[in-house]
């Protein structure tokens, strides 16, 4: 009798089950489908040391490396204003 008046119970939590095609993964929309025709890829507009503009990276001279301007001004102390991150970077690098 328990087998009977466990069978509803079963049915029910197999009827709630997800189905492979309800996983997040296959929600998904397709970046090309996302995509305008002819556009560029997110990540694509790289300048000429590699840096990623459409990221907030720019080329610091002094470190040698990608630097975002807000993350570098907090680092270094210095003012988060273009002016005081350019002539920064434009400086030579300090020795010691």
């Amino acid at each position: 009798m328990r087998i009977v008046s466990a069978l509803p119970l079963l049915l029910l939590l197999a009827a709630c089950a997800p189905t492979p095609s309800a996983t997040p993964a296959a929600a998904a929309m397709p970046a090309a489908a996302a995509m305008p025709a002819g556009a560029p890829m997110p990540g694509s507009d790289r300048d000429a040391h590699g840096c990623i503009g459409s990221a907030g990276y720019a080329w610091c001279e002094r470190t040698a490396q990608c630097e975002r301007p807000w993350e570098l001004a907090a680092r270094e102390g210095l003012e988060n204003a273009p002016a005081a991150i350019e002539a920064w970077c434009r400086a030579p690098a300090d020795p010691g």
